[in-house]
């Protein structure tokens, strides 16, 4: 009878809240346009986000199968062991990753993480947590090289930084967060990676090296395409509901039913608090807001910003270092949390993943502000 109950409240409840979300969506933008935007953003971003996301994958999938395979992610794994152990608590074969996803973009970390050879360096909670670490650097290459066009190359380098240490405080509160709630994920992936590693070995002794590498690459690109077609619900679904509530009309003011409108909900709500944004950020014009929710979403329709910002006379470096630093750490993690950790089978995480990686980007954003406020005096 309880069960009975509680479902009945929680139908009634969800009702009433999608309801009152459409209705004042709805009510905004009209009933159909409404319903047209949402199918032509998720048509647009199947298209020109979902299928350039499966490009990376592949390509990255491939790129790691071969470097597992030529023994790279071993060689990795002994360099960097001091700096990645202490720093994130992670294998030195880590650093792959950050590297991956820097030259290209977030999913590239679940392509390695797929990957056997490389997996059985981590331990579960390890291995979940390279979510967090990889998004962190998340198109970052794009994104300075940006950022350094508009002439502040100090500051890009200041929020470089700031990225950096954001992915420290990410990758530890994730962890810490996971081994809390669930102390079974402190074991290792497989058994053991030097017994993985001579089994493969020995699978791979009596091949050519041109049968490797063209095993390698058809293994590795098949395992991106997989991997490709497990995203597109979560950056469907997620991104199109980020959109709705942070872009507004079209161009033309008026609401036609094309992709990406939607009522501006996230930047009236930073609006309100304005004050907290100076404090932290040193905007000076709360038109500066947009940025950093916008790049919740997509980290590139956020550098789409910058012209308008530049326009303005309202881009200076302060901006440029919070930008890259919040862009680089954040880099879409919203729309893209969710189908990585979903691909990894951990979906029970994702909530933990989200909360570790919104704290650590405002973290990230803080220390880009007042560490430009300290170069400057120098």
């Amino acid at each position: 009878m309880k069960k009975i109950r509680r479902s009945t409240v929680e139908a009634l409840v969800f009702l009433t809240i999608l309801i009152v979300v459409f209705g004042l969506l709805g009510s905004r933008m009209g009933g159909g346009n409404m319903l047209k935007t949402i199918m032509n953003t998720a048509h647009d971003l199947l298209l020109n986000t979902v299928f350039y996301l499966m490009g990376i994958t592949v390509l990255t999938g491939a790129l790691s199968k071969l470097m597992s395979e030529f023994g790279v992610v071993t060689l990795l794994e002994r360099f960097l062991r001091p700096l990645m152990k202490p720093l994130y608590n992670l294998p030195g074969v880590a650093a792959l990753g950050a590297v991956m996803t820097f030259l290209s973009d977030n999913p590239a970390i679940i392509a390695l993480s797929k990957d056997r050879t490389f997996a059985s360096y981590f331990k579960k909670y390890q291995l979940i947590s390279l979510t967090n670490f990889g998004t962190a650097f998340g198109m970052g290459f794009v994104v300075i090289i940006t950022m350094i066009g508009y002439g502040h190359v100090s500051a890009a380098l200041v929020g470089l930084f700031g990225a950096f240490c954001g992915s420290i405080i990410s990758t530890r509160i994730m962890q810490r967060n996971c081994l809390k709630a669930y102390p079974e994920l402190d074991s290792p992936v497989y058994d053991s990676v030097s017994e993985h590693v001579e089994e493969a070995q020995e699978e791979t002794s009596d091949k050519s090296i041109f049968m490797r590498f063209l095993n390698a690459v058809l293994d590795g690109g098949k395992n991106g395409v997989e991997l490709g077609l497990q995203i597109i619900p979560g950056v469907l679904i997620i991104t199109t509901a980020v959109i709705m509530i942070t872009f507004g009309a079209g161009p033309s003011g008026v609401y036609d039913g094309s992709s990406s409108q939607g009522v501006p909900v996230l930047p009236w709500l930073a609006e309100k608090i304005h004050w907290v944004f100076e404090w932290l950020f040193g905007f000076e014009h709360m038109e500066l807001i947009a940025f950093p929710m916008t790049a919740l979403g997509a980290v590139g329709a956020s550098l789409g910003l910058l012209p308008t910002f530049d326009t303005a006379g309202i881009l200076d470096g302060n901006a440029i270092a919070v930008f890259t630093a919040i862009g680089m750490c954040w880099s879409g993690f919203l729309s893209t949390h969710t189908a990585m950790l979903d691909s990894l089978g951990y979906r029970k995480v994702i909530s933990k993943a989200i909360g570790a990686h919104a704290i650590a980007g405002l973290c990230a954003g803080i220390i880009a502000h007042y560490l430009f406020l300290l170069v400057s005096l120098i």
